[in-house]
């Protein structure tokens, strides 16, 4: 930080004198002091690897709680770029960032690296799929779930299961929030119940999304929060301590069972796996094999995502490619994406292909868009 006279300074030391560095144990000071993490759970902290997978409003709350906590690597994955409506609630975001569109990994990543320089943030700028889930999450001891779609917690329920990682699911809607742990069999207890021994098949019907029913930051926050903890048992050697429930709280609306208004709140057994689970009885990975995945799939707020195409795209050349219709608009570009307005709709391509359509949910549509403006 430069030195800034007008905050009180004797003026002895010189304007340029190099930053002082802020040592670990000034840092974590006030974390270390809690019994149950201690100096030598700071330790193992510093050496850990969490991956975070999503970094909406969830995965920017859990990824700057574990930065904070010193965490010393964390693997952000993100497909999306930041939009002035993600501000009220997704808490690694400024105003710049929604007017640049960022990609919000890469904006999760600047804003750690200002708080604290002294982790390593990975961000990757792509759609988890089966043909990159294990490159990039390997490394990584504990898995967070912070996506918005249950395709994908499908896919990392998959890995999880296969690799014998565990990873800690977490969800909020309107005023909801609810979080589970799953366990691998090696885990103190042995296994828990996976996703998929909890829910066999995937939610249906006319299901509520946060452009429907709203969010409350808090019942983000309240997610992130146990979540994280959860994550903290398990880094730091206390894996006795971890929940095994699906657990789950209403912030808004009072338990009606109770004389005075109390927080809504509801746990359900997820100890064990269930023995006939497709997933961690029998072992098919349908997910990770591909068989149920759509080449495109919705974002869930008026757009298409197009994830099919996977060849680098020359943004110089395209971007004088488009400049040469007269009903293209605001065409603007960076290192990590080029972005486009046509009549009613975006198109946001990144690096490798993929795009988001906004403006639709029309697939035919969004895949016309793409051709024309984009290539086959």
């Amino acid at each position: 930080m430069p030195h800034d006279e007008s905050l009180g300074s004797t003026g002895s030391a010189s304007a340029n004198a190099p930053e002082e560095p802020i040592s670990d144990a000034e840092r974590y000071s006030r974390q270390i002091l809690f019994a149950g993490i201690g100096a030598e759970g700071q330790q193992r902290l510093a050496a850990a690897h969490v991956a975070v997978v999503g970094c909406g409003a969830m995965g920017a709350a859990s990824a700057s709680l574990l930065a904070r906590a010193g965490v010393g690597s964390i693997t952000i994955i993100d497909r999306d770029f930041v939009e002035a409506s993600n501000l009220q609630r997704q808490v690694l975001f400024d105003e710049d960032d929604a007017r640049q569109s960022l990609p919000k990994a890469e904006a999760a990543r600047r804003h750690i690296q200002r708080f604290n320089s002294g982790i390593t943030v990975h961000a990757h700028i792509a759609d988890l799929a089966p043909a990159n889930i294990s490159e990039l999450l390997a490394p990584a001891q504990i898995l967070l779930d912070a996506t918005d779609n249950f395709e994908t917690r499908y896919l990392l329920n998959d890995y999880a299961v296969r690799e014998g990682k565990p990873w800690i699911y977490a969800a909020a809607i309107g005023a909801y929030a609810a979080t589970m742990n799953i366990l691998p069999p090696q885990s103190f207890g042995g296994p828990s119940a996976c996703l998929a021994c909890i829910f066999p098949k995937p939610p249906s019907g006319n299901l509520e999304t946060c452009d429907t029913a709203g969010i409350l930051a808090t019942a983000v926050n309240l997610a992130a929060s146990v979540q994280v903890t959860e994550a903290l048992k398990h880094l730091t050697g206390h894996p006795q301590l971890m929940r095994r429930t699906l657990l789950s709280f209403d912030l808004w609306n009072p338990a009606s069972s109770l004389p005075l208004p109390t927080l809504d709140r509801a746990e359900i057994a997820a100890a064990s796996p269930r023995p006939e689970c497709e997933v961690c009885g029998k072992r098919i990975f349908s997910h990770l094999s591909g068989q149920s995945r759509a080449h495109i799939t919705l974002c869930g707020r008026d757009s298409v995502q197009i994830h099919e195409h996977h060849r680098p795209v020359d943004f110089t050349a395209l971007r004088a490619r488009l400049s040469a219709h007269s009903d293209i608009r605001d065409i603007r570009s960076n290192d990590l994406l080029l972005r486009f307005r046509r009549g009613p709709h975006t198109i946001t391509l990144f690096p490798d292909g993929r795009a988001i359509v906004q403006g639709t949910t029309d697939v035919m549509l969004a895949r016309s868009l793409y051709a024309r403006f984009i290539g086959a």
